[in-house]
């Protein structure tokens, strides 16, 4: 089923919310090289719509952030320009898993797993993303975010086309003590991009886009992740529960 001429007129009208501020300081990716992102629609309770990223996890699963909780969802699969209609899934998805322990107030295990209504049909524009499992602990190097958020702090609009940006992991303390991946500085995810994946060297996501914020006036933007790789037997425990892993 594809995308309707309806949707791209609200998108082109879209003034985005959420926790995470498309991509700052990035370009525009190379179409379809990330088959595994997908645009939320998220239909909220005052019947205004609203838009998260998330990533396509199997044929019939998709991660995204906790805090991009909504009445209803629609996943749109293969997408790249949303002006352009041709080849995207549209996907309706059927339950909601946030994490058990999400806490709302400080955005801690923002995470949550959806499960569509049918299975995407997989193709070179639509394919899923292998996930980090645990690790020795340091951190990965090499990482990007992508999304189609804000990729302008004036603008209020979101990025017609899917953008992308390199970022630098950092280790402090307060990240240590959250467990979660924190990378600083005015490049990095943007408004709207909550729940898009934290990709890193060897093609794997390692995360997934929380929030932003800067930690006094003067100081640089930080930007944090929910770790996947301390959240992986809660991920196949929800996905061997409620379909295959």
């Amino acid at each position: 089923m594809f995308i309707h001429c309806e949707l791209v007129v609200l998108i082109l009208a879209l003034t985005l919310d959420g926790q995470a501020s498309a991509v700052y300081g990035g370009h525009e990716a190379v179409a379809h090289s990330r088959p595994y992102m997908v645009l939320l629609e998220r239909h909220m309770q005052n019947g205004e719509t609203s838009y998260c990223d998330g990533f396509l996890l199997t044929e019939d699963f998709v991660m995204t952030a906790a805090h991009c909780q909504a009445k209803s969802y629609t996943a749109l699969l293969g997408v790249h320009n949303v002006r352009d209609s041709n080849g995207i899934q549209r996907i309706s998805v059927k339950d909601t898993f946030p994490h058990k322990d999400y806490n709302e107030t400080e955005l801690i295990n923002d995470i949550m797993i959806l499960k569509l209504s049918s299975k995407a049909n997989v193709s070179n524009t639509v394919r899923p993303i292998a996930l980090a499992d645990q690790g020795n602990g340091s951190l990965p190097k090499s990482c990007s975010v992508s999304g189609w958020g804000r990729n302008d702090r004036n603008s209020k609009y979101m990025s017609l086309k899917l953008m992308e940006v390199s970022v630098t992991l950092t280790d402090n303390e307060l990240c240590r003590g959250k467990k979660i991946y924190c990378s600083e500085g005015e490049a990095g995810p943007g408004e709207g991009d909550s729940g898009g994946p934290l990709v890193c060297e060897d093609g794997k996501a390692y995360g997934v886009v929380s929030s932003s914020h800067k930690t006094n006036p003067d100081g640089p933007y930080v930007y944090s992740y929910t770790k996947i790789p301390e959240k992986m037997d809660w991920i196949k425990q929800i996905i061997g529960h409620n379909g295959k892993f």
